[in-house]
């Protein structure tokens, strides 16, 4: 039996590449279990030597809908329920963030709210036609996953989308840059995994000091930022994966990384 079994999540592993679906009928609306099962599965991912690259997305026809709104007075129930729920909610978004394994986000329905929170944190997008990233709180009096659009959105069309509850469709997110390809339903996870076995070609000691610097200089200033890049080089240039990349270009051949 696979070590990934989850109430709340469809996981299968193959070829280095784990792909996880969100499995919370009908919409995948973030509940305490989702959020639970999907924190330990990526800090999973991180410590399994198996596991290179991750496509997330979505069991149906709905991606993330954000919020369980039904559930939500069950919640509010529980003694001090909301404010767990929320750091929940914030550690999801973290693991999904700092998994050492890229994450590629693959929208094969609207990611509202949370979802679209989820979907921010992910190291790389595609997204299946009638796909959107929307911010509906406005209409449900609630506010949330502004500062996570931060990373994918300008200032106007964020302040458009989180005080209208517009939704922004596929078509426009790649004609933005926000995600990488935009193709029928029945090719995204296609498209998502021809990137997953790029990535999963390459050295594992290589792209997870990429992902750790990446995250880490996000917020520094140019030259701090820089700094701890080029320390990143020394480090990984020192590694037996870089030099099996130097021997193997030297001697024409595909070099045959381990991860070391």
């Amino acid at each position: 039996m696979s070590r990934y079994q989850f109430e709340s999540l469809r996981v299968e592993l193959q070829d280095h590449v784990a792909t996880v679906w969100l499995d919370h009928p009908p919409v995948n609306a973030v509940h305490t279990r989702m959020l639970q099962d999907l924190t330990l599965a990526m800090d999973m991912f991180g410590e399994d030597p198996e596991v290179r690259c991750v496509i997330l997305t979505g069991q149906g026809r709905v991606f993330c809908a954000g919020a369980d709104l039904k559930g939500r007075a069950e919640m509010l129930s529980h003694p001090a329920g909301l404010p767990q729920h929320s750091r929940r909610t914030r550690e999801l978004f973290h693991a999904i963030r700092e998994c050492p394994k890229p994450v590629i986000g693959a929208l094969n329905g609207p990611a509202l709210g949370a979802g679209l929170g989820i979907a921010a944190s992910c190291d790389i997008l595609v997204a299946a036609e009638g796909a959107c990233l929307g911010l509906p709180e406005v209409d449900v009096g609630l506010l949330g996953g502004v500062k996570h659009a931060q990373r994918l959105f300008g200032h106007s069309r964020l302040r458009r989308m989180m005080l209208t509850g517009m939704r922004v469709p596929a078509e426009e997110l790649y004609r933005l840059g926000v995600v990488e390809a935009c193709v029928p339903g029945e090719r995204l996870l296609d498209e998502a995994g021809q990137i997953a076995r790029q990535i999963a070609a390459k050295s594992p000691t290589s792209v997870q000091l990429m992902i750790q610097t990446a995250n880490a200089i996000e917020d520094m200033s140019l030259r701090d930022g820089y700094r701890y890049e080029q320390d990143m080089t020394a480090q990984v240039a020192k590694s037996d994966d870089a030099k099996e990349a130097r021997q193997a270009f030297l001697e024409k051949r595909a070099p045959v990384f381990r991860g070391s």
